[in-house]
């Protein structure tokens, strides 16, 4: 009976199938989830920040975050909410200044125009009265000579005509700046309007009424331009002998 030949073991198959050594090994631990004590605690989940696929949109991070955000943080502290209110104090006060400082100049400057106004209207209407009082005198001369020339002919006519017609051109001149004559005959005498030069005694007249007018008075629109020379109706028995002395000298004269 043969022997079946037994198979020889190699040295390989037996460090294959031979169990590994385990004295120098330990034990491994499981895997544990390390966690970061420094991480901040996370919010509530938002349903809106999750979508599919896991993207997320700007506005869900924008909600995410304002659901995260402790209203006790964003607040302003005591001290600070003092030092706001008492730079916006100080804030309003300068307001006021400069507005208190803007009202003062603003009534002095307007105070100062109608100043310098009325000063301008003075100077100007001074020297308008001042330049019309000296053609006055030349309108007086016209008016002597239209009452005492009296023309003899022909020649004498045409040129008393044409001083005449010089005097009405100036007379209409000055009416359009507003100069004007003023009426003394038969006006009570009036010292605001009227210089009285003479006094004559007559029963024709009451007592202080202008009986002839020796110089005639003007305005300037309202304003008094010149007064004028009168003179004044008086009792006869209220003047004294010098008096009528006085007067007679002045009539022949």
């Amino acid at each position: 009976m043969s022997e079946t030949p037994q198979q020889q073991s190699r040295p390989d198959d037996e460090t294959l199938s031979s169990p590994l050594p385990s004295d120098n090994l330990e034990p491994q631990p499981a895997a544990e989830t390390v966690t970061s004590s420094a991480t901040a605690p996370t919010a509530a989940i938002d349903p809106d920040v999750v979508v599919e696929g896991g993207a997320a949109t700007p506005e869900s991070f924008a909600r995410a975050a304002q659901t995260s955000v402790d209203p006790e943080t964003v607040a302003p502290s005591g001290s600070d909410l003092q030092s706001l209110t008492t730079k916006l104090a100080e804030v309003s006060n300068q307001r006021d200044a400069f507005q208190s400082q803007y009202l003062r100049i603003a009534a002095d400057f307007d105070n100062f125009r109608k100043r310098s106004s009325k000063e301008k209207e003075d100077v100007e209407l001074k020297t308008k009265c001042a330049t019309i009082i000296e053609l006055l005198s030349v309108v007086d001369n016209f008016e002597r000579a239209r009452t005492q020339i009296k023309p003899q002919g022909d020649g004498e006519m045409g040129i008393h005509k044409s001083y005449q017609s010089v005097y009405k051109q100036l007379v209409d001149s000055l009416k359009r700046i507003g100069v004007s004559p003023m009426k003394s005959a038969g006006q009570q005498f009036d010292p605001n309007l009227h210089e009285a030069v003479m006094r004559q005694p007559t029963e024709e007249h009451p007592e202080g009424t202008v009986i002839d007018e020796l110089q005639r008075g003007y305005y300037l629109g309202d304003r008094i331009l010149r007064h004028a020379l009168v003179k004044v109706a008086a009792l006869p028995e209220q003047l004294s002998p010098e008096d009528v002395g006085t007067f007679n000298s002045s009539v022949d004269n």
